[in-house]
């Protein structure tokens, strides 16, 4: 599960290009995403493994993509974090999962060269498992918060290809994604919108609310992809792994959900606390 790093074959770097591909993304999508609902749905034990695994993966994908040499002894310590910090949350250990959290990084940074780039890994798959957690975790909206997230993020990296592609025009910032143009931002906004009315349409919650929801976790899920795309530039990869035909890695696939989820979990606090966080997110 190596990064394809910009001076691979010419085969790696256009893996993305041509209607061949396109089939892969669409039948992989059609697999993964009933699968994500299912155990959305499930919760439990199941999403707090899922979330776990993931956080895992995303780690290594940022520890091989900044660690050249790999060191085994940082990759190690963030995955017993990590583990400690889904297991404790799962029990309701809120002091033991802190613990993980301060413990982890601290010792990342001790053992690293130069820490920056490691603590900042490790930072981004905990954040996103923490937040993924206990957002399900919430017993009231805690399943319609995350799949309102999930359908957004969603959402937004379909009408931002679509739109790219079919229209094409002025890049958003070619410095750090060549590819995204404005249209296809503005298209990724438009078709998550469309998920607000749905939801609204299901009782999920009111108009308006909804409506500025989505365009944020749009947004803010923009971001997270541009964020990605900034860390693999400065390290000159193109993908953080081949793990998932035709999509790429786990960060090129979940970069606009981790930050979407962490900004729902941050917003679900502020409003309800942490022991509801999905209510805090969702009723409005």
């Amino acid at each position: 599960m190596e990064p394809v790093r910009s001076d691979a074959p010419a085969g790696a770097a256009d893996a993305d290009k041509g209607p061949g591909n396109l089939v892969v993304r669409v039948l992989v999508a059609a697999v993964l995403a009933p699968l994500a609902i299912a155990i959305v749905f499930a919760g439990g034990w199941l999403w707090v493994l899922l979330a776990t695994a993931i956080a895992v993966g995303l780690f290594f994908e940022w520890h091989e993509i900044v660690n050249p040499e790999r060191d085994q002894r940082v990759f190690a310590i963030g995955v017993i974090a990590l583990e400690i910090i889904g297991l404790a949350l799962w029990f309701g250990w809120t002091g033991i999962a802190l613990t993980a959290a301060v413990v982890g990084p601290t010792t990342i940074a001790f053992l690293s060269p130069d820490p920056r780039w490691n603590v900042s890994g490790f930072a981004y798959a905990g954040a996103a498992l923490i937040a993924s957690i206990l957002v399900r975790l919430d017993g009231t909206m805690g399943f319609h918060a995350l799949i309102f997230t999930l359908l957004v993020v969603w959402a937004s990296d379909t009408g931002g290809y679509f739109a790219g592609r079919l229209i094409g025009g002025p890049k958003l910032w070619p410095q750090v994604s060549p590819k995204k143009t404005w249209a296809g931002a503005i298209g990724a906004v438009v078709l998550s919108i469309g998920v607000a009315f749905v939801v609204v349409a299901l009782g999920w919650g009111r108009l308006a609310p909804m409506l500025v929801l989505g365009v944020l976790l749009s947004v803010v899920s923009q971001l997270g992809d541009l964020f990605e795309s900034a860390v693999k530039r400065r390290f000159g990869v193109k993908d953080s792994s081949q793990i998932i035909p035709g999509h790429g890695g786990l960060m090129d696939r979940l970069d606009g959900f981790v930050a979407a989820i962490v900004f729902v979990a941050i917003l679900g606090f502020m409003r309800g606390g942490l022991d509801g966080v999905g209510r805090g997110f969702m009723v409005w």
